[in-house]
């Protein structure tokens, strides 16, 4: 049997190298750089990076900034952040071709905000999100080729 991955403190960490959509490369591959886990962030380092990263067509990078501010948040924005980190990753499945997966995360996504919507927290443009995501739930079927994901990474603050 094949020895994990590990961490540091001995958990398993797939350490394969991925490319910018988060697919795994083969071992001595050149990918991109990983995002690492657990980093603390302010909310405001968190949108950054997280945009930084949608800009250049890396949403399931982003989703990782997301993921640790859904993990290390305030119990009453979990919802808000996973629901971010949804969307990236319902951009991410765009960008692979996985259209049903996409649909169906961009949704799930755009639920999770929407109770964010009447008093967006931190300036996040939660309405305009929420819009972005139904409105690519509902294209990314129709579409003939996966999407560039630069091309439709959404603004997170207006």
């Amino acid at each position: 049997m094949a020895e994990r991955d590990r961490d540091d403190e001995g958990r398993a960490r797939n350490a394969r190298p991925r490319d910018g959509l988060g697919r795994p490369l083969p071992y001595g591959a050149e990918g991109v750089p990983r995002q690492p886990e657990g980093v603390p962030r302010t909310v405001d380092e968190t949108l950054r990076e997280a945009q930084r990263l949608l800009d250049e067509g890396k949403p399931f990078h982003a989703h990782e900034v997301f993921e640790d501010a859904w993990k290390s948040g305030p119990d009453e924005e979990r919802e808000l952040w996973r629901g971010l980190a949804q969307l990236a990753v319902g951009l991410t499945h765009a960008a692979r071709g996985n259209r049903n997966g996409a649909a169906s995360l961009l949704h799930r996504g755009a639920e999770n905000l929407t109770p964010f919507a009447d008093r967006p927290p931190h300036g996040i443009a939660v309405p305009a999100l929420c819009e972005w995501a139904t409105t690519l739930a509902e294209s990314v079927p129709r579409h003939e080729r996966p999407p560039d994901p630069a091309a439709l990474a959404p603004r997170l603050t207006p």
